[in-house]
């Protein structure tokens, strides 16, 4: 639920390999602002992401789109750790929230929120980052409480997978 920030492409044939086989991506690119890293026991996936990193942004989020590419995501990005409650008013697709602390270790999923429900979708406390992915994604990546994330908004000293 945030609008703004860059775009950019995982390509489709990325995108196919890392969903096919985990942990089978193309060689590693230097950490940027529109791509996030996560590892875990199935492998390393990417994503490509747009930053909602105000709260205009993060108000409006993914609402009113009615698809979102396979590989793409939104990244809300806390100025501090907070408790991070999200909604899914008048976002029309399912979507998977992972919430991740300041080290970038995924705290809580929450997954197929069910688009158009009001009801709060409490992601805990101590949240830095918030990933918002296609609903049913992060089960069939394996991403859960203990992956990591990388993104260059993580602080490398406290970040548990560090940009390069």
């Amino acid at each position: 639920m945030g609008r703004g920030g860059a775009r950019a492409g995982l390509t489709a044939a990325a995108a196919a390999i890392a969903v096919a086989v985990p942990g089978a991506l193309p060689a590693a690119a230097a950490c940027r602002d529109d791509v996030v890293e996560i590892r875990g026991p199935s492998g390393t996936v990417r994503f490509t992401v747009e930053i909602a990193d105000s709260p205009e942004e993060q108000a409006l989020g993914l609402m009113f789109r009615d698809s979102l590419p396979a590989s793409a995501g939104m990244l809300f990005v806390y100025d501090q750790p907070r408790r991070a409650a999200f909604w899914m008013k008048n976002t029309l697709i399912p979507l998977d929230m992972v919430f991740a602390d300041v080290a970038g270790r995924v705290t809580r999923v929450h997954a197929n929120a069910r688009p158009r429900d009001e009801t709060p979708i409490d992601g805990g406390a101590g949240v830095l980052l918030v990933l918002e992915i296609n609903g049913g994604l992060a089960a069939r990546l394996g991403i859960g409480p203990g992956s990591e994330m990388r993104h260059p908004a993580l602080d490398p000293a406290a970040a548990a997978w560090p940009c390069d």
